[in-house]
């Protein structure tokens, strides 16, 4: 049997919840296929910001860490359509690599990784505006997607 690997995949997530169904989502994942797991909300991450003020940010230090996986799971529930606010607002950092030319060349290397999506919902499927968020993005960046997982949640 070959041994799974926790260096390869970077699993992102966020909830409401520390313990919801998310967390839970998650561990089961990371039993089965690997990896290590990345409580967004443990960090502080300011919403973007024209003039890159971010005082006390976790973003930068984070998102470094996170280039050194080959695969990104993006794991999240599902609120109104969307993701969490936290989610969206690391979502949206990633602008300050395409704004900023010194941080470019390394944004560019989410080209050669790949995402996945975990969701959950009171749905039994993910609604195609929340999944199409981060197809969308992640391919805009380069990054392959490889599956999506969805659990209905009660």
């Amino acid at each position: 049997m070959q041994e799974k690997s926790t260096n390869t995949t970077a699993v992102i997530y966020s909830s409401a919840r520390k313990s919801g169904n998310t967390s839970t989502q998650v561990s089961n994942y990371i039993a089965k296929e690997g990896g290590q797991g990345f409580c967004i909300d443990d960090f502080v991450i300011s919403p973007y910001r024209y003039d890159k003020n971010y005082p006390e940010d976790d973003f930068y230090t984070l998102f470094e860490q996170l280039l050194s996986f080959e695969h990104w799971v993006i794991a999240s529930p599902i609120y109104w359509y969307n993701t969490t606010p936290q989610m969206k607002a690391f979502m949206d950092r990633i602008t300050d690599y395409m704004d900023d030319e010194v941080l470019k060349p390394k944004l560019r290397t989410l080209r050669q990784k790949q995402f996945s999506i975990l969701s959950n919902a009171a749905s039994s499927a993910a609604p195609a505006a929340f999944i199409d968020m981060f197809k969308h993005t992640f391919n805009y960046l380069g990054m392959t997607f490889k599956t999506h997982s969805h659990v209905q949640a009660s």
